[in-house]
């Protein structure tokens, strides 16, 4: 598998009851050739990880985005798997 890995600071915070507090957030992803999402990390200004991957797909904060990604918005964005998995391996 050809895997690809992004990171997008998002500005804005969630709306969501449960988390917008936390701040606004950078999002990390790991796709497949073909841009679809197999693992998502969502890191926020307060120090909060969130991840999912396909075993771990939603929970009660969010969940796997299940879109491919639109290279036009993540070109410039594209990291390597050794920053993803520094993130990714830190526990949350």
């Amino acid at each position: 598998m050809n895997s690809r890995y992004f990171k997008k600071f998002w500005e804005e915070t969630t709306g969501e009851e449960l988390t917008d507090s936390w701040g606004d957030s950078t999002y990390f992803f790991e796709t497949d050739k073909n841009l679809n999402v197999i693992k998502q990390i969502q890191l926020f200004r307060n120090g909060k990880i969130l991840k999912y991957d396909e075993q771990y797909l939603e929970d009660e904060f969010g969940g796997l985005a299940d879109q491919q990604l639109e290279i036009a918005e993540f070109i410039d964005n594209e990291i390597t798997e050794v920053e993803f998995l520094e993130i990714w391996n830190k526990p949350h």
